[in-house]
């Protein structure tokens, strides 16, 4: 398998041009899915030569990774900014718990189609061979979020709001993979909807049930 392409470095038109093939792919992956759309399709989509396209990414699986890193680290970017850094400095650990949390619930109403995404990746690294170092930046989207949750559970030690007699680890594995997985399945359609407002009441309920275990009253 190919590696990672440096074709854009340093050269703002060649990034302008990379930007938009991934959006692009983004948009026809979230429409189609990711297995049913080929680099001759992207290609013809961005407007570049297939040359050029496997020029910026030798391979498909190459794009795949490119297209979802990007979208993570923008919306780990934004809802970051959402709170000035002075604000987020005050908040007490189960504020910045349930500041974090809160992200998985604005993913549901306002970014379904990062949660179709990844959704379609993981069923896509199921039948994909490649390098683990293919795959590696998207992956550590996880790390830099594990990053912001030592840093609240750091906080919640030192003022007591958080119950840290659960393991650090246990709690953010908890936290991140029961949230993601139920606002996915919610965006994919995974599951029956009796009542519009159900799918917002039962994560919101799941998000307190959490924040009931972790934190201390």
């Amino acid at each position: 398998m190919g590696k990672r392409s440096n074709y854009s470095e340093g050269k703002p038109w060649k990034q302008a041009k990379e930007l938009h093939i991934l959006e692009t792919a983004f948009r026809l992956f979230t429409e189609k899915g990711i297995e049913l759309v080929t680099m001759p399709e992207i290609a013809q989509a961005s407007g570049v030569g297939r040359a050029t396209l496997f020029r910026y990414f030798p391979t498909k699986l190459d794009l795949v990774v490119s297209v979802g890193t990007r979208q993570w680290e923008e919306y780990i970017k934004w809802y970051d900014a959402l709170l000035p850094k002075e604000k987020i400095a005050q908040l007490t650990g189960s504020e910045y718990l349930r500041f974090y949390l809160d992200a998985f619930l604005d993913l549901y109403r306002n970014h379904s189609e990062i949660l179709r995404f990844n959704y379609n990746f993981n069923n896509y690294l199921l039948y994909e061979t490649g390098t683990q170092d293919q795959r590696k930046s998207y992956f550590q989207i996880a790390d830099k979020l594990g990053e912001i949750f030592h840093e609240l559970y750091e906080r919640g030690k030192s003022d007591g709001t958080l119950n840290t007699e659960i393991p650090e680890k246990t709690m953010f594995s908890a936290t991140f993979h029961i949230m993601l997985a139920a606002v996915t399945r919610y965006a994919v359609g995974l599951v029956i909807v009796y009542d519009e407002g159900e799918p917002e009441k039962e994560l919101v309920m799941l998000k307190e049930m959490l924040l009931a275990r972790f934190t201390r009253t």
